[in-house]
């Protein structure tokens, strides 16, 4: 089982009512939770831990996780609100403003990190999740648990939810060390490590500890820098609707490819053959591909592939 730890949220979406009036449409979402629910929707066997609110919007994530075949027994209820987030487009770009005080994922402790079981193989973290505190400590304590499993990151970075960013730089250079790999989007890329050439930049983000460096350049598909040098997949031509999900789904499809070739394993990725590191980059970009040419977080099932 891969076991992805983060953010359950509700993406409340721009929409049009009847009459004309701007409005919002409540969706399950966050970053970790899309991963979560897009490997389930390809067929692998998947987890999720995050708190969720014992509340309406809770129901509804907890609904999501099972139509898509995603165990959430790791996930306790508690009597805290749901975390929301608005989303407004700006060419076709996904801008995000989010109320998350005193919430069912930010007041998350490590208290309530479940026990990990051994059929537990691989952990996914990433997204807003590593930002606030406790939540954050929490996440990090957790991922310190990992052991001998495969740890993949994608801290999904949004600059403006940061409000200690020393801290939380400091936070993912602690994961990174644990990390066996981590994705990130050439802005977060830069973002992490200046300006330069991105194949330069992965290499130095590689001496921070993850064997493997994913960037995702959105229509120019994806690379990954690994010791042995840099392969590459194009993107999916498609119409792009909007990129909500867009980099979740690319996660799940990038670790079903791992997982379906028995690579998932740390002895599996020291040994990782550049044919399987360039399939598993496939199903990524192609399972982002479908979800970009439709609305919202919506990731492919198996069967769409």
């Amino acid at each position: 089982m891969i076991l992805c730890a983060g953010e359950a949220l509700i993406d409340m979406l721009p929409r049009e009512s009847a009459q004309g009036e701007g409005c919002f449409a409540p969706y399950p979402g966050g970053a970790v939770f899309n991963t979560a629910i897009a490997l389930g929707r390809l067929g692998i066997k998947t987890g999720f831990f995050c708190p969720l609110s014992d509340d309406l919007f809770g129901a509804q994530l907890r609904a999501a996780l099972h139509e898509s075949g995603v165990d959430d027994s790791f996930s306790p209820a508690v009597d805290r609100p749901c975390t929301l987030a608005f989303v407004t487009l700006v060419d076709g770009q996904a801008r995000y403003a989010f109320y998350d005080s005193a919430t069912a994922l930010r007041q998350t402790s490590t208290a309530e990190l479940p026990p990990l079981p051994d059929h537990v193989r691989a952990l996914f973290f990433g997204g807003i999740s590593l930002v606030g505190e406790p939540c954050g400590t929490a996440f990090a304590a957790l991922a310190a648990q990992a052991g001998g499993r495969v740890v993949m990151l994608d801290p999904n970075i949004r600059p403006g939810f940061i409000r200690d960013e020393a801290a939380y730089r400091a936070r993912l250079d602690e994961m990174f060390a644990r990390a066996d790999i981590v994705k990130l989007s050439d802005e977060d890329l830069h973002w992490l490590m200046g300006a330069g050439e991105i194949d330069t930049l992965a290499h130095a983000l590689r001496t921070k500890g993850p064997r493997i460096v994913v960037i995702t350049e959105g229509a120019k598909g994806a690379r990954a820098i690994t010791a042995q040098g840099v392969q590459h997949a194009a993107a999916t031509p498609v119409t792009v609707v909007d990129t909500v999900g867009a980099g979740d789904t690319f996660n799940a499809g990038f670790l079903a490819g791992l997982e379906q070739a028995g690579a998932l394993s740390k002895p599996g990725l020291e040994t990782l053959p550049p044919a399987t590191l360039i399939a598993a980059l496939h199903l990524g970009v192609r399972a982002a591909a479908v979800t970009v040419a439709r609305a919202g977080a919506n990731p492919p099932w198996a069967r769409e592939l």
